[in-house]
């Protein structure tokens, strides 16, 4: 590659990046810290918010949507978290428009950047599109190993990417998945799964309460609290006093 196209790459992630400082708001980036807990000890420990909003981001990706995957690599790096958002929002569009050959490049792609995928909505945003996606008709063993990295973000990777499974009413890697997960230690690793349950209770419900009459007095408070968020109030009280 020649230093001519090397030099239009750079400037082109240079115009990204300052296109998105030009609409940070101070006010919004403030609220965001605290939102992302990027505070010390938490989560998303020592991220960086410019203030800007998730439908603006969305626009800016319209914008910038042939990026290269030299490109979104540059922007992964980035200390802005709305920045790294922007690549996701791109690459998950790309994704949808993309060949099968073209998509086993993104979904690599987008495993191989797995450490800049570090916090939650950039999970939400992009892992049942790529790697949900991406498994929908192929062998799933991915999964189980991300479920047992010591990543948060991968774990919920995992978990988040059988919305799509969920979607076609696929609900055993859901089910399995959850059940690995119900000693896991984060929070944020519980209210996913019992999202997750709970988009399943959606389309079958005798699924659901099956998985919660064998596992209800092991599930952490939260997920349960999340799973169950769609039953009758009466059901919910039975699963809560269990």
């Amino acid at each position: 590659m020649n230093s001519k196209v090397d030099k239009y790459r750079m400037n082109t992630v240079s115009e990204i990046v300052e296109t998105l400082q030009q609409a940070g708001n101070t006010e919004i980036a403030e609220h965001s810290g605290r939102f992302f807990k990027s505070g010390p000890g938490e989560y998303g420990e020592g991220d960086k918010f410019l203030g800007i909003r998730v439908p603006v981001v969305r626009q800016f990706a319209k914008q910038f949507k042939n990026a290269e995957l030299n490109t979104l690599s540059a922007l992964l790096d980035s200390e802005w978290h709305e920045v790294r958002l922007l690549a996701l929002v791109i690459l998950s569009e790309q994704f949808k428009k993309a060949i099968p050959h073209s998509r086993k490049g993104i979904y690599d792609f987008y495993l191989a950047h797995t450490s800049r995928i570090n916090n939650w909505d950039l999970v939400d945003c992009s892992a049942h599109i790529i790697v949900g996606g991406y498994l929908a008709d192929k062998d799933r063993d991915a999964l189980y190993t991300l479920a047992a990295s010591s990543s948060l973000w991968e774990r919920r990777i995992a978990m988040m990417a059988t919305f799509t499974f969920i979607r076609a009413h696929q609900f055993n890697d859901t089910l399995e998945l959850a059940e690995l997960l119900l000693k896991d230690k984060e929070d944020l690793i519980h209210k996913m799964c019992g999202w997750m349950l709970r988009e399943m209770g959606k389309r079958d419900v005798q699924q659901l309460k099956a998985f919660l009459d064998e596992h209800v007095k092991a599930m952490p408070r939260t997920m349960l609290r999340y799973a169950i968020e769609k039953l009758s109030k009466e059901e919910r009280q039975d699963y809560l006093t269990r």
